[in-house]
Parts: structure tokens; C-alpha cells; sequence
């Protein structure tokens, strides 16, 4: 069987982004396949573990997609202060053809696909385009984990997560797809003072106020903040129309630090907050917001005015693709001379967000949890809901298929993480609970 069919058949998603089926990405000729595993987000600890770990996975499954796409080039991208991960790596590569490492600086945001193509490759993925534009295919390294696990016939079942922030042990667990964040949490020995939370990490994550959320397979982390905390503010959803038109002087600070604009790709925030504050048009100059990453680096640290250019950029976008406007594929310039000087240390961006304390170590627990009760999402990136395959009351079994991809879709087949008996299907999960003994 090929291998993009074995990939669909686990249910393998992109397990470090947006989560793209990735049957449908590896399903093409490429001339550089690369792994990141420069883990973008500050305080999650998943991928560098991963690749300490199961660092002879991770060198399985790129090569199994090396090979698949015909790729002259495999890569594994990863920033060189893992050094755990760098030596475990090394190792395996000693006795291993055709897989390069290539040691990152220790930047925000590294981990950006973008930016792991041009330090690779050289080249600028353009806007509205995908890296294979450029003949790259791009994989997480917990993806290419799935992927060795999928040769061995073996499901996505299972998911790594960094539980931190205000918690009393901060720790990278191995749990079931569909246990609930509050059950993560727990097992850190729960918090230290009230919060809330961010799933995801502290740039990109969602807030939210409830644990009763299912893992997914491209959730990286939970991180417990305390409720006073400044960062909240700053994530909050509210846009003040008038504080943009009184306090943004225009200085430009958020274009100038902006990554996919340094790479040449137009992202002008200043611009974006101008036009939402004053109803000015954009003048044709609109196509560098399908750029933006939402990465959060021209809110949490260029702005010198707590203003919220990166959620001013979202809402643009959104906007725009609401009216069917659609970006266009193109390089809108060369690459900013002063790249390198625009790199934002990891470090100095953690200070900068007030989270310099929780900046530990959050050790791997390799053991999977247990639960009695897993909702398994439906949908869980891009593409359409799965269709259920199985009904209340059915039995399953671990590794079983309960959702299939639906016809003619873009979408991902899910299976059932614990064995027990179905007990409800919604429009957006399919609960499970084990038998009580």
C-alpha cells in the first residue's frame, strides 16, 4: 500500500498547526522535504521531547516521505539549544543516509513554516501559496512520529501535551485524543491560584475559562495563567476603535518586527490599524493580510502602546474572505536586508509577556494516562467534519475507526482512543466511556 494511503488510513493530521490531513500533503513531488521541530510557541516542550525521545521515529518517517514524494532533500529543522534533541538525533544519523540536520537560532517565531522553508531552502513561499510553491512539503515532528507508527499499522490514538503556567508540576504528558484538558491538569497537580486558560501557547493559543475540553491531535499544550494576569488583557477579543484612532501614532514598530513582512510579503499592521480605525481603504494594498501568521509578535512585542495589531490583522482577513476576496500568489518584494537583526529572542519575548517564572522544565511522562470518558472531535483542523461510523450504544474497541472522511472532503478518519461503549454522538464529538468495572 502507498504511503499516503497508510497515512489516511491512521488518521494522520498535521499535529503541530492547523492541522492538515496529511495524506493530502504528502501527495506530491518535492524536492526538499522538511520536519520542524523548532516547537514556535514559548513554554511548550513537545517537540523537542519528541525528538529526544523517539528520535529514531522521527528519522523513520522522513525518510518515509523523502522517499514517497521522490525528495532530494530531507531536513530536520530544529532550534540548536535543544541540545538533548541535537545529541539524540545526531546519534541515530550516524548510521543514517539522506537526513540533514539544521540548527535554528533561538527565535520568535522559528517554528513559522515560512521561515523554516527560506532558512532551508533560501526561497519565499509566496503569499497565498503553500510551501510546495517552492518544492517543499513541511512536517511536525510528532506528524512524522504518527507516520513511523502508521508503517507499524498503528493509529493516531494518542497525543503529547505540555501542561504549564500556574500549575504545581508542570509536565509533557502522553494521553488519549478526546480526555479533557481539566483531567491534564489535574495530574500537574492542579493550580496555584485561580486562572484561566490558553490551550495552545501564550502568542497563538485560545483563552478559555472551562477545562471540559477534549484533546485534539494537534493540541500542544494547556497553560494555566493567573487571572490578573496581563497577558489576558491583551488576548482578549475586544478591539477598542477609539484607543487605536487616539494612541496608534503610526510608528510602524509592528510592521518594521513583522517576520512574513521581512521575508517580503507586504504584512503592514500599521497599515491595518489605520484602515479599521479611520475606514481608510487599503488602496489595493490588501493582499499582504492573507500573510499574516497571526504569530502575535506586533501585539506582545513591538507595539509600545498595548494595542492589538495582530487581532486587528485577523479581523481584516476574516472580513475579506467573507466578501470572497481571495489572495493572489505573490513575493511583493525582496527580503528585508536586516533579517537576521529583526530575530526576536525566545527569551526576551518571555520577559516581555511576563511569564519569565514559568519558563521551566516540564519533563515527559511517557506512560499513557488513563480515563474512563473521551470525547473525540469531529473535526479537529482543516478540512470537513468526519462522519460518524459508529451509533449509541456501540461497543468499540481502542483503534477502532469511528468517524470516517466524509465524501468527496477534505478531512481526516478519527479512532476510538479507549475501548468502551458509545454514549453520545453530537454534531461535534462522538463520547466514549469505558465500562465501570
Amino acid at each position: 500500500m502507498e504511503l499516503n494511503k497508510i497515512v489516511c488510513d491512521a488518521g494522520i493530521l498535521g499535529a503541530g498547526g492547523a492541522g492538515f490531513p496529511t495524506h493530502v500533503k504528502i501527495n506530491c513531488k518535492a524536492e526538499y522535504v522538511l520536519a520542524n521541530g523548532a516547537e514556535c510557541e514559548p513554554l511548550l516542550r513537545v517537540d523537542q521531547q519528541v525528538m529526544q525521545y523517539y528520535a529514531a521515529d522521527v528519522v523513520r518517517g522522513i525518510l518515509a516521505v523523502k522517499e514517497f514524494t521522490g525528495a532530494k532533500h530531507a531536513v530536520i529543522c530544529l532550534k540548536a539549544h535543544y541540545e538533548e534533541a541535537v545529541r539524540a538525533l545526531k546519534k541515530v544519523l550516524k548510521d543514517t543516509d539522506g537526513v540533514e540536520l539544521h540548527l535554528l537560532d533561538t527565535y520568535y517565531p522559528a517554528g513559522d513554516e515560512q521561515q523554516i522553508v527560506y532558512e532551508v531552502t533560501g526561497r519565499v513561499v509566496p503569499t497565498g501559496g503553500l510551501p510546495l510553491d517552492v518544492g517543499a512539503v513541511v512536517c511536525n515532528v510528532s506528524t512524522l512520529v504518527n507516520i513511523a507508527a502508521a508503517l507499524d499499522g498503528k493509529k493516531v490514538v494518542e497525543k503529547y501535551v505540555t501542561v504549564g503556567g500556574a500549575v504545581k508540576n508542570p509536565v509533557t504528558l502522553r494521553v488519549p485524543v478526546g480526555i479533557s484538558l481539566q483531567e491534564l491538569v489535574d495530574a500537574a497537580g492542579g493550580v496555584t491560584e485561580e486562572c484561566r486558560y490558553i490551550i495552545g501557547g501564550p502568542c497563538m493559543g485560545q483563552v478559555t475559562d472551562t477545562l471540559d475540553v477534549p484533546v485534539t491531535k494537534t493540541t500542544g499544550g494547556v497553560l494555566a495563567i493567573p487571572k490578573d494576569h496581563p497577558l489576558l488583557v491583551q488576548k482578549s477579543g475586544d478591539l477598542n476603535l477609539r484607543m487605536i484612532m487616539a494612541v496608534c501614532c503610526q510608528c510602524s514598530m509592528c510592521t518594521q518586527m513583522c517576520p512574513r513582512n521581512a521575508l517580503g510579503l507586504n504584512v503592514q499592521p500599521h497599515k491595518a490599524m489605520r484602515s479599521i480605525a479611520n475606514g481608510i481603504d487599503l488602496m489595493g494594498d490588501f493582499n499582504g493580510i492573507f500573510s499574516c501568521c497571526n504569530c502575535g509578535l506586533c501585539t506582545y512585542y513591538a507595539c509600545n502602546f498595548g494595542l492589538k495589531p495582530s487581532q486587528v490583522m485577523q479581523q481584516l482577513k476574516g472580513a475579506m474572505a467573507s466578501k470572497g476576496i481571495r489572495a493572489r500568489k505573490e513575493v511583493f518584494t525582496q527580503v528585508d536586508g536586516g533579517l537576521e537583526n529583526k530575530k526576536v529572542p525566545v527569551s526576551r519575548l518571555i520577559a516581555r509577556l511576563g511569564l519569565s517564572s514559568y519558563d521551566v522544565p516540564a519533563p515527559l511522562k511517557d506512560k499513557v494516562m488513563t480515563t474512563d470518558r473521551v470525547r473525540i472531535a469531529l473535526r479537529m483542523g482543516v478540512g470537513a467534519p468526519s462522519v460518524p461510523t459508529v451509533a449509541v450504544g456501540d461497543k468499540v474497541r481502542k483503534n477502532q475507526l469511528i468517524a470516517d472522511i466524509a465524501e468527496g472532503k477534505l478531512g481526516v478518519k478519527m479512532h476510538a482512543s479507549i475501548s468502551g461503549t458509545v454514549t453520545e454522538i453530537t454534531a461535534n464529538y462522538i463520547e466514549i466511556r469505558r465500562a465501570s468495572k
